[in-house]
């Protein structure tokens, strides 16, 4: 015999949808308490699609990460974006983020056309509120509530993790009730290898110019769990020689930068020493090459 508590609970997914650099990666590590999906000031920085499940007293969210959604004229952008509005597909409702600082209104326009060939919930979140006026919030919230039916317009900062407790009440709200869906104790559905693989990915983006970190892949070619250390050999694949050179650096300093930041963070999530060796190699357009890119997991 069910519970009331058991009839009540929730379980479902929401999509996490926005324009790049809209902050919701930090969200995400903010509403789990621990890093799972990559960050930096660079738009784009996401790539693949990353559950994260946050237990409530009567709900489980699974949220689902998506890279930002743009007008992609790329191959490997037109792919990432792919992955975004298929997530959105396949969700109980949707968690719109969108950066009150620098709104990407193309983007945004894009995300509303796509949000009306849907019929699914929408809850708003008006990221980094901390950064603007306290009078300028409510004009916000009437501008957006009126361009779109959500269900819910939140003004939150997803770095502070001011009112982030009640944007997941009313994402709750949106879930079906059901048994939950992973168990308890889930965090992610990723590997520590592939988070592994983005945190060296995010270094590059944090400490390279502009152009060097979409020209890069990641992949770990070996992981492996000693008796208390895990030794991980990863290649960071360029396009071009010019670009190797810059991800060495003089003396091997980049790289050994690159790596020393990472290992911190891997050694972190896993609550393990880690020997982290890298490696740099020329995968020739690798970004522009279908075959190579379902190599590379897009």
């Amino acid at each position: 015999m069910k519970t009331t508590e058991d009839s009540n609970f929730r379980a479902g997914f929401i999509a996490i949808a926005g324009a790049p650099n809209a902050g919701k990666s930090t969200l995400l590590n903010t509403v789990l308490g621990q890093k799972i999906s990559i960050t930096s000031k660079k738009p784009q920085t996401t790539r693949d699609r990353i559950l994260g499940m946050v237990e409530r007293p009567d709900a489980q969210v699974i949220f689902i990460d998506t890279p930002g959604i743009h007008k992609a004229k790329s191959l490997l952008n037109r792919k990432i974006v792919d992955q975004a509005l298929s997530a959105v597909d396949d969700v109980d409702a949707i968690l719109l983020m969108i950066d009150v600082t620098s709104r990407d209104l193309e983007s945004e326009a894009i995300i509303i056309e796509q949000l009306e060939k849907r019929n699914k919930a929408v809850v708003l979140a008006l990221n980094k509120t901390d950064l603007i006026k306290g009078n300028e919030v409510l004009p916000l919230i009437a501008h957006y509530s009126a361009m779109y039916d959500f269900k819910a317009v939140i003004p939150v900062s997803a770095k502070t993790g001011a009112q982030t407790e009640d944007l997941l009440r009313e994402v709750e709200h949106c879930l079906p009730k059901g048994p939950r869906l992973f168990p308890k104790d889930t965090l992610t559905d990723v590997s520590e290898k592939f988070i592994a693989s983005e945190m060296i990915r995010e270094k590059i983006f944090r400490l390279t110019g502009m152009e060097i970190p979409y020209s890069i892949a990641v992949t770990v070619d070996s992981f492996k769990e000693k008796k208390r250390l895990i030794e991980i050999h990863a290649t960071i694949h360029v396009d071009r020689n010019s670009q190797k050179g810059i991800i060495i650096g003089k003396g091997g300093q980049m790289l050994k930068t690159i790596g020393e930041k990472a290992r911190r963070d891997i050694e972190r999530m896993t609550g393990s020493k880690v020997m982290l060796k890298l490696f740099v190699r020329v995968t020739k357009n690798w970004s522009r090459d279908e075959k190579t890119l379902r190599e590379f997991g897009y």
